[in-house]
């Protein structure tokens, strides 16, 4: 062989090699990335609150781009102290060192005090001239009581007949539980995410023998009778002009031995502050299209999952808005590999939330809002747009590079970004949603899972009721109490009256409550 010719062996050897290199260069970028992205979630910060940049930076590179750089947020109120000025003290929010605040609702036990030796002294010789009040937070154990219910026995005297007074009603039939037992097992559950094994714990320390199966069987019957209000407030979510959904994991069902399966809840956000978790058992498609239907005609607002893209292109009734903390995850994710480019896609975003934050404090809305969106808002999203076409001409911006994904994220979706610039209603993004959801998750890690899917349905519906209630401030325990109560004499064609949107106006004053409460006043 020549040695021309083994000089281009060679020469296309290296070649190779240089491109293996360049391949398994960049994967060790990306794995890189991926370690870098763990080691956060186990021990770095990840709330996604969004952090003050130097003012010079972000004025630098707002005005560079021809953009208004936005006004400074307000100082914090102070008082000017000779020597030194002093941000003005706040009433405390908690129990501290300062001070202890509580509602009218909270009970309230008053014991006097006196002084034994001032006390075996002559009255005489003393006198109460004034009070000192100290205070102390108390708790008493949970505690179960049982309601005896003695029922007259009658005979008529003229024909001799019978007659015993009927027992008072209950929510479950052949049931021991009060409703104030239904009630508060859901609540506990569902609300402070206390499994059902602690609460039958508790109930044994209290001196009740239940079976664990009891309670599980109380709880299941119960939310039965509200899975019609769920059906009434599902109907009613799906005439929204604009709708949040997202899908969350469950483990709900077992396929074998050891393993459960992976499901879903699809929570539903609608503009009049009502969610509804539907369950289905997979991710796919077209569970889309069955929750939403045909019927639905407005904007869906969502994440990036392709399923929300493709039930928008099957129904050109739907327009469809992204989310922008969605984007903003992507920059945030790449600091590590690109922190100077990560930080100008940060202090861009973060001028958009600036100018959402204004809004908010202004109380601006219908066209109010989105002239101010038009003529703040705007010239920043344009230039992010600018700012992102600069990026993607960078040599350096490989396929695999953190920055590059998050590039081509936003680039993908620019229209559904965009669409809150045109419609007022439409949040910027779906941060309402995921704060709704979030009992769902935090109730993963304390129940773990559903160990059937009719289980996993229940979780949904009970979710639902009682999420919306948070939404609308009412107190779920109250909600519960009066419409497990109320659901099996009103009228059926009428249950939209029980959602707890309608039935904060009609029965929110006057609620029905357990004859433990009343007993108790």
């Amino acid at each position: 062989m020549s040695n021309a010719a083994v000089i281009a062996e060679l020469k296309q050897q290296n070649s190779a090699l240089n491109e293996q290199l360049a391949q398994l260069t960049a994967q060790c970028d990306a794995l890189k990335h991926q370690v870098d992205w763990f080691q956060r979630q186990l021990f770095g910060r990840k709330s996604e609150q969004r952090l003050e940049f130097d003012p010079a930076v972000q004025q630098d590179l707002l005005q560079g781009l021809g953009v208004a750089v936005p006004a400074a947020p307000a100082a914090p109120e102070t008082k000017d102290i000779p020597g030194h000025t002093r941000r003005k003290a706040r009433k405390p929010d908690d129990v501290n060192d300062t001070g202890l605040r509580f509602s009218d609702e909270v009970p309230v036990n008053t014991y006097y005090i006196a002084d034994p030796a001032i006390r075996r002294l002559p009255a005489s010789e003393w006198e109460v001239i004034g009070e000192k009040v100290t205070w102390r937070l108390a708790q008493r154990p949970a505690s179960f009581e049982l309601m005896k219910y003695i029922r007259e026995v009658y005979k008529l005297r003229d024909s001799g007949r019978i007659v015993t007074t009927a027992a008072p009603s209950a929510v479950l039939d052949k049931c021991w539980a009060d409703v104030s037992m239904l009630a508060g097992l859901m609540v506990d559950k569902f609300v402070y995410h206390l499994p059902l094994y602690r609460q039958h714990q508790r109930v044994q320390a209290a001196g009740v023998t239940l079976s664990r199966a009891t309670l599980t069987n109380w709880t299941a019957r119960a939310i039965d009778l509200l899975e019609p209000i769920f059906q009434a407030q599902a109907s009613n979510v799906l005439k929204s002009a604009v709708l949040g959904m997202d899908e969350t994991p469950i483990k709900a069902g077992r396929v074998a031995q050891g393993k459960m399966r992976q499901a879903y809840f699809w929570p539903i956000y609608g503009d009049a502050d009502e969610i509804v978790f539907h369950y289905a058992p997979s991710r796919h498609h077209e569970h889309v299209t069955r929750l939403l239907g045909k019927g639905f005609t407005g904007t869906l607002l969502s994440d990036g999952y392709g399923a929300y893209d493709a039930y928008a292109r099957n129904n050109r009734a739907v327009k469809q808005a992204q989310c922008w903390a969605h984007t903003r995850r992507y920059f945030e994710e790449a600091k590590d590999a690109d922190p100077v480019a990560s930080q100008q896609a940060l202090v861009l975003i973060g001028a958009m939330y600036h100018h959402e934050q204004v809004i908010r404090d202004r109380g601006l809305e219908g066209e109010a809002k989105l002239t101010y969106r038009i003529e703040h808002t705007e010239p920043i999203v344009k230039a992010f747009w600018r700012w992102c076409d600069a990026q993607c001409h960078r040599p350096e911006m490989t396929p695999t590079h953190p920055l590059s994904k998050a590039l081509k994220y936003a680039r993908e979706r620019v229209a559904g970004l965009q669409v809150f610039l045109a419609e007022p209603d439409v949040p910027i993004d779906t941060n309402h949603l995921e704060r709704a959801i979030r009992p769902i998750p935090m109730g993963r890690k304390n129940w773990l899972f559903c160990w059937s899917e009719l289980g996993a349905k229940h979780v949904g519906i009970i979710q639902s009721l009682i999420g919306t209630c948070k939404l609308h401030g009412i107190d779920p325990y109250t909600y519960l109490i009066d419409v497990l109560q109320r659901v099996g004499q009103h009228p059926a064609r009428e249950v939209i009256d029980l959602t707890p949107r309608v039935w904060k106006t009609k029965f929110a004053l006057a609620p029905l409550r357990s004859d433990i409460a009343i007993a108790d006043h």
